[in-house]
């Protein structure tokens, strides 16, 4: 992205569950909490020999891509208690050592984990962050239940301590990502039940965290705490009167076959639909941003430190432009009664990556399900397909060895469509053809953000109806047909793209995907 214009925040890093004691001790030894630790993912070349992707880290990556610096000089809160406020610049990453206070090997009769002190100990970072680099907000950047420290200390620490009311967090904390965050708890797909139920009631190693009755409890602030957690209560629903959704972003993975903590019995239990630890439905905050990309919950092929995970923070946290890809105008053949089940494969890449930035496949248990209207009647409803995020500051990649520059922005969207029966409530393969589409295609999507301020332009076109490789249709800005806007009136630039004819006898007439960008306020 190599995005360094523009205003940029000081970066808070808040770490995961570290379990036990022995945990803890091991991870107060790094001094980066581990967000240090980078990754090698091996493809093959031409003659199938191993060719490597090394991804250095998401904190180097800051360093290299946006000049972030890295003051540690020692000790950070040392350096940071020594400085005169104002001077120290606001491009600069920090790590929340919450775990230092409670580490047998550092500190005599340590106290028991404690995710409120945590979100206390944080809230102190964050005031001091501000105060000596002058800047109005932070970053938060966390991994697992670092990321219920920050929702702890956005939902209940800030507006205990101020009295402020739900939203004051918004007042210290700009933008929150989160990986990987067990945000609607950690069950498992045994027991029926009583896994749960006995790990709340020991709170072996501090893990009842997890239950509902203690994260009601350091989610809520105590002005509206009740004795017992309300009926109806949802940990992954946020105040609406609270800090905006959209000021987070929920990255989930969705490989739990190579998670190898316990030698893999964590994602036995918790099932396939996992990361290895998190169940996919708990994995995000209802109503934020979120992509899915097939990475585990930590390890050697761990969500933070992977390409995919840093391709989606930084466009989260620099971007300033949000674009947003639905299905609209469903119309499934055939009738409620007949059985059908119609799922949507739906994978995101962008020119320049070496990644996939969002993929739901069912071999990643994660379909899209298409659902059909309630009555004939009744209009579809949108199937969201993408939200990402763009900077019209970051650098172009070059075209034929760089003579010249690309001057849009590429977005691959890859659909396919299949489809399941059903004979008496259980699947049916008497007539399936397995990992075989009704209908797939490829929309290319270019979108030009002009100096001069006047709205972006954008052309599209399916992979079908190209003649040659996707990589070199490049759209003729004077003959070629632009996107046109469809919704003047709200300030977001839409367009209407209609579906191949082959979809168009699957999905109805009418149906197209449309694509929304709008502008983010700045920071």
């Amino acid at each position: 992205m190599g995005d360094t214009a523009g205003s940029r925040l000081p970066v808070i890093y808040v770490r995961g569950f570290a379990g036990g004691p022995s945990g803890i001790s091991a991870a107060v030894d790094d001094p980066f909490y581990g967000f240090n630790e980078g990754s090698v993912q091996v493809r093959v070349d031409d003659t199938d020999r191993p060719a490597f992707h090394q991804f250095e880290s998401p904190l180097l990556r800051l360093m290299i891509d946006h000049g972030y610096q890295l003051l540690v000089q020692g000790n950070q809160r040392g350096y940071l208690d020594q400085r005169d406020d104002g001077t120290i610049d606001p491009a600069t990453i920090w790590v929340h050592r919450f775990y230092d206070e409670f580490a047998p090997n550092l500190t005599k009769d340590p106290n028991p984990f404690s995710i409120e002190r945590a979100a206390q100990s944080l809230f102190d970072l964050v005031r001091l962050v501000r105060r000596k680099t002058g800047a109005p907000r932070v970053f938060l950047v966390a991994h697992s239940m670092g990321g219920l420290v920050v929702r702890a200390m956005i939902q209940k620490t800030i507006p205990d301590v101020t009295g402020a009311g739900p939203a004051a967090a918004t007042d210290f904390v700009d933008r929150v990502f989160t990986y990987a965050t067990p945000h609607g708890g950690i069950e498992f797909s045994m027991g029926f039940g009583a896994i749960e139920k006995l790990r709340d009631l020991t709170g072996v190693a501090g893990a009842d965290m997890f239950g509902p009755e203690r994260m009601y409890r350091y989610l809520t602030p105590e002005v509206s705490t009740q004795a017992k957690v309300p009926t109806g209560w949802d940990a992954t629903r946020m105040p609406d009167d609270g800090f905006p959704t959209d000021r987070i972003f929920c990255l989930v993975g969705t490989n739990s076959s190579d998670y190898s903590v316990a030698l893999g019995l964590s994602s036995r239990a918790v099932g396939a639909r996992s990361d290895g630890l998190v169940q996919l439905e708990n994995a995000y905050v209802q109503g934020a941003p979120r992509a899915l990309v097939h990475r585990t919950h930590s390890g050697r092929f761990g969500i933070v430190n992977s390409e995919e995970g840093y391709q989606n923070l930084q466009r989260f946290l620099f971007g300033d432009v949000e674009v947003q890809a639905q299905l609209t105008d469903v119309h499934l053949p055939g009738t409620e009664h007949d059985d059908t089940v119609w799922q949507l494969e739906a994978a995101l890449s962008i020119r320049g990556l070496p990644v996939v930035l969002h993929e739901q496949s069912t071999a990643h248990l994660c379909p899209i399900q298409i659902e059909r209207p309630k009555t004939a009647d009744a209009a579809a409803t949108p199937v969201p397909l993408v939200r990402t995020f763009l900077s019209t500051r970051a650098t172009r990649p070059t075209v034929q060895g760089g003579a010249r520059e690309v001057t849009t922005m590429r977005h691959v969207l890859q659909l396919r469509l299949l489809s399941l029966r059903k004979q008496g409530g259980l699947l049916s393969f008497l007539d399936h053809l397995e990992q075989t589409a009704d209908w797939s295609d490829v929309l290319v999507v270019d979108i030009e953000f002009p100096q001069d301020g006047t709205p972006p332009r954008s052309w599209a076109v399916w992979s079908s109806a190209l003649g040659s490789a996707i990589r070199d249709w490049v759209p003729d800005t004077a003959s070629d047909e632009q996107l046109q806007d469809v919704d003047t009136a709200t300030g977001s630039w839409l367009a209407r793209i209609q579906l191949p004819v082959a979809a168009r006898e699957l999905l109805g007439r009418s149906a197209a995907i449309t694509v929304a960008v709008s502008g983010r306020a700045p920071l």
